[in-house]
């Protein structure tokens, strides 16, 4: 199956897998992240339930953000920013490396996890960042269900990965390891595990792996949904001679504009 022919509402697994045997270049969206690819390798993922690489890099301290802004903008039309970034002496290689890695496979993860579906490819797209280490296809795959069966030997709810999470009454940090702590000092019934980890500067795997544990043991679950606000009774309702919403603003917009 060639890439033009690959259907775009299959499985996002069989789809990576066929734009890899047929080399092929450009952006693969699914319903939770986008793979780049480039001659059939797999450059870079994003996904919104997983902290940008730039995130990671400067809430860690690694890089300064005007130096990633900076890179960005010199570089970033001509998708050379891990490479400005090298170059500049902002990052060594190895550095880049391992953080763009970490930062694939995470957003990898959830791209796949949560829904398989692939929704779009789109030939010939490139990320701004620019190729930094490639990685095959059956890589990115084989480690994705490496982490969701961890995962899942731990909770086997994956609900925690991407809801909000709230702390149960007698969920206490100070009595957890140091790392878990960390996480459950951040969850407060707003906080995704992608917003604890990016509070932390962690990567998303090493905090879903302490959040699953909080939920294993009863410390944390998924926050239940904000309550629906309140109807108010509209004044007049029931009258012959109330106006729609709509129509009475029109009105009201039709009258100033004659006036005027």
């Amino acid at each position: 199956m060639t890439a033009a022919a690959a259907r775009a509402d299959g499985s996002a697994p069989e789809l990576l897998d066929a734009l890899a045997a047929d080399r092929a270049t450009g952006a693969l969206t699914t319903r939770s992240g986008i793979f780049y690819l480039a001659a059939g390798h797999v450059v870079h993922v994003e996904s919104a339930h997983s902290p940008a690489l730039g995130d990671l890099l400067t809430r860690s301290g690694a890089l300064a953000p005007a130096g990633w802004w900076e890179a960005v903008e010199r570089a970033g039309a001509r998708q050379r920013v891990g490479r400005q970034l090298v170059d500049s002496g902002r990052l060594t290689a190895g550095a880049l490396e391992l953080a763009h890695l970490g930062a694939l496979f995470d957003a990898a993860y959830f791209a796949l996890a949560h829904d398989g579906t692939a929704l779009r490819f789109r030939p010939g797209v490139a990320h701004w960042l620019g190729a930094v280490r490639p990685v095959t296809v059956a890589t990115v795959l084989r480690e994705s269900y490496r982490r969701r069966a961890l995962l899942d030997r731990i909770w086997p709810d994956a609900a925690v990965d991407t809801a909000p999470l709230a702390r149960t009454p007698d969920a206490d940090p100070a009595v957890l390891p140091p790392r878990r702590g960390r996480a459950l000092a951040l969850v407060d019934g707003g906080r995704t595990a992608a917003q604890i980890a990016s509070a932390l500067a962690h990567r998303t795997f090493h905090t879903l792996v302490e959040l699953r544990r909080l939920a294993a043991d009863g410390l944390v679950a998924p926050a239940p949904p904000a309550p629906a606000p309140p109807v108010h009774p509209v004044p007049g309702a029931g009258r012959a001679d109330w106006d729609e919403p709509d129509t009475a603003l029109l009105r009201r917009l039709l009258d100033a504009l004659e006036a005027l």
